[in-house]
């Protein structure tokens, strides 16, 4: 059987493939997930990563992800599982800070306005309705300094392709990086680090969905 499609303006001729699909084959081989144990986990996610408990309810790893981002013209991290750890720690790292964003105003106050914005354009305390009162060009502001950050850092991935680390944004410890607090680990400590990292970015991310 031979099906026709388009691809970057392109068409072509694939032969649909047979047999059992990479994901069903990765499930068909999982194994006990330690982060669920009534479930099991993907083929995929076989302990080798940092952090990997087998937490993989809806089989996101078993997905070519990373095949999308080349064809795009981003990059190739060599595996899927590395653009999901990369998402991951950028995912959790906002949540971190949105975290603070949302508890930091109802315990220490919010920031005065003015004239301009509005004597009470930032003294709302619910992240939500705050949305509505904060003038739009501080919105904006915020949208485009996160843009800066992320087209920095498709520059980085695409420089480094799969030499590339998930979340490395060349701040830290290391031959020219930017280091102002003098990071010095050893590699134990530097990956225990990266370990605890990752566990504060999944806690914020579910406290920040509780908070919500």
């Amino acid at each position: 059987m031979t099906i026709t499609y388009k691809r970057k303006g392109a068409t072509k001729n694939a032969e649909v493939p047979k047999g059992p699909s990479p994901a069903s084959l990765a499930w068909a081989a999982g194994r006990p997930s330690i982060a669920l144990p009534f479930t099991k986990a993907p083929a995929t996610l076989d302990g080798s990563m940092l952090g990997d408990v087998g937490f993989d309810p809806l089989g996101f790893s078993t997905a070519p992800i990373g095949a999308w981002f080349i064809d795009e013209g981003i990059g190739d991290l060599g595996t899927n599982l590395t653009w999901l750890r990369e998402a991951e720690l950028m995912h959790g790292r906002i949540a971190q800070l949105a975290f603070v964003g949302i508890l930091f105003p109802a315990v220490v106050g919010t920031l005065p306005g003015n004239k301009w914005t509005g004597i009470s354009a930032y003294s709302n305390i619910n992240p939500l309705q705050a949305l509505h009162d904060v003038p739009r060009f501080a919105l904006l502001q915020i949208f485009l300094f996160m843009s800066v950050l992320e087209f920095k850092r498709l520059s980085f991935i695409k420089e480094e392709g799969d030499m590339y680390v998930p979340g490395d944004l060349r701040i830290g410890q290391g031959l020219g990086r930017w280091n102002p607090f003098g990071l010095s680990f050893t590699p134990d400590e530097y990956m225990d680090n990266q370990l605890k990292e990752l566990k504060h970015c999944r806690l914020a991310m579910i406290a920040v969905l509780v908070l919500w």
